[in-house]
């Protein structure tokens, strides 16, 4: 799955662009805002425009000299394409429900790297990081069944490899002072899924 634009799976990578803008808005929006906001060009947005009319999940209106798109929510398909549009928000509240389940939980879970940041895509890794809470060993058995468990999760879920950065509870003072560059990643887009922020994590162990 392109993990920036999901929409991609069931659809024409740019009418997939065009719909994922239009369904983030509520009013009309021309041609040329639709194509800058969804970063094509233009003449390629109008073709796609076009044929989403003809579907009728867009629906075109003259404004003066203009031409206004705007989103059919009305139409049957446009639950679906809400949907689609929505799937890194999905896979953020999959990911933070099966940490929340866990019978060993961590003490933290977050998401960083191209998917946090919203500009990976289908050969990006989904980038996971997890802290072993100081009670359990490394080799606690229900512990490790639940990280050895959790790529082929993802890849279930998302078709992309999965990157789980395991730390234990007792290494965070390490990688405090060493600070090497998956801490700088983390302070910088890490989305929290599970525990303390990992601003705060880090900052316990000063």
């Amino acid at each position: 799955m392109d993990v920036s634009r999901p929409y991609g799976v069931i659809s024409h990578p740019l009418d997939g662009a065009v719909l994922h803008v239009l369904a983030g808005t509520t009013g009309g929006l021309s041609g040329r805002r639709v194509a800058e906001l969804a970063g094509n060009a233009q003449e390629g947005v109008r073709k796609a425009l076009r044929r989403l009319v003809d579907t009728g999940i867009v629906e075109q209106q003259e404004a003066g000299n203009a031409i206004l798109y705007s989103f059919n929510r009305r139409h049957l398909a446009a639950p679906a394409v809400e949907e689609l549009t929505d799937l890194r928000r999905v896979l953020l509240t999959r990911l933070a429900e099966t940490f929340g389940a866990w019978k060993r939980p961590p003490l933290h879970a977050s998401l960083f790297g191209s998917t946090a940041r919203g500009d990976g895509d289908s050969s990006s890794d989904i980038d996971l990081f997890v802290v072993r809470p100081g009670s359990l060993e490394a080799d606690d058995r229900s512990w490790r069944e639940q990280i050895d468990r959790l790529p082929g999760d993802v890849r279930d879920w998302t078709g992309n490899h999965a990157n789980v950065v395991e730390v234990s509870e007792s290494a965070l003072v390490d990688l405090r002072r060493r600070r090497p560059a998956v801490v700088d990643s983390l302070e910088a887009d890490a989305l929290t899924l599970l525990g303390p922020d990992v601003a705060a994590l880090l900052e316990a162990q000063a």
